[in-house]
């Protein structure tokens, strides 16, 4: 198969890649028509999936904003795809425009776009990485002198923890990453679930097996565990729609169809 320009002949256009489906569901540019062939068929099942990629969009803009208006000015953002309108580092550079985003991802086609895309930005960076090597993403993401592990830092994790299967110890993984923070730093996940899905949803995640990152459903609890001991702001681990949404008007009769919890956590400084 022939390689479109500027891209890395490496990468594997005999597959779909979930951050290309994701992208298009978005609306992105960035995909090409193996992604697009299932992500029409995940739509022909779940009519409503455009709207969640939606929904997930808008809760992490809002969870940015809550923690820009927390005083964080420094945001890791693992599994971050390729970046579209309202990207983290969208939303906390017109907030801030001090602020400093560093990107991480795994697929190495959303890692080719970012670095094209955020050219001359000189306040983000991407990394090409795994989340199950987290210890590498702490490293590697101090390397272009952009986040001070010493200082209040937002941890990004949306949509991404879903991908660990439970053989990978996906709360060892969370417990490496809060590990290296500073007190006041605040954690924002947002998960799949099983619980209150129909079976079409359930189905249609089960299509994420065609791709090299299958989906792993998780309950509330078990999401909510990845917070470990850090303080889950309010209102705690919900449907997406119900974190915060910016007006009553904004959250659908049935917020659960979305098929995702989101919350945000903060490490408070231990007593004594």
């Amino acid at each position: 198969m022939q390689m479109p320009d500027g891209l890395p002949a490496e990468i594997d256009l005999s597959r779909p890649s979930a951050a290309r489906v994701y992208d298009y569901f978005l609306g992105g540019a960035h995909n090409f028509e193996i992604d697009r062939q299932l992500a029409e068929q995940i739509a022909s099942m779940t009519p409503n999936l455009a709207g969640t990629m939606r929904a997930g969009r808008e809760f992490l803009r809002r969870a940015v904003r809550a923690l820009l208006d927390a005083g964080i000015d420094q945001f890791l953002d693992i599994g971050s795809g390729i970046p579209t309108v309202g990207n983290v580092h969208e939303v906390a550079q017109s907030a801030n425009p001090k602020a400093r985003v560093v990107y991480v991802d795994i697929d190495p086609v959303a890692v080719a776009h970012s670095r094209e895309l955020l050219a001359g930005n000189d306040l983000t960076a991407v990394i090409h990485a795994d989340l199950r090597e987290p210890g590498r993403i702490l490293a590697e993401s101090r390397e272009p002198g952009l986040l001070d592990f010493n200082r209040p830092l937002g941890i990004l994790l949306a949509g991404v923890v879903h991908f660990i299967p439970d053989a990978d110890r996906p709360g060892d993984i969370l417990a490496t990453l809060r590990s290296a923070a500073a007190p006041g730093s605040h954690l924002v996940i947002s998960h799949s679930t099983y619980e209150d899905q129909p079976q079409e949803m359930l189905d249609a995640q089960r299509l994420s097996a065609r791709t090299d990152t299958e989906i792993t459903l998780r309950s509330r609890a078990e999401i909510t565990s990845f917070f470990g001991d850090w303080t889950i702001l309010e209102p705690g681990v919900v449907h997406m729609p119900l974190w915060r949404p910016d007006s009553p008007s904004d959250v659908d009769d049935k917020p659960e169809q979305f098929g995702a919890f989101g919350g945000v956590a903060r490490y408070d400084r231990p007593a004594g």
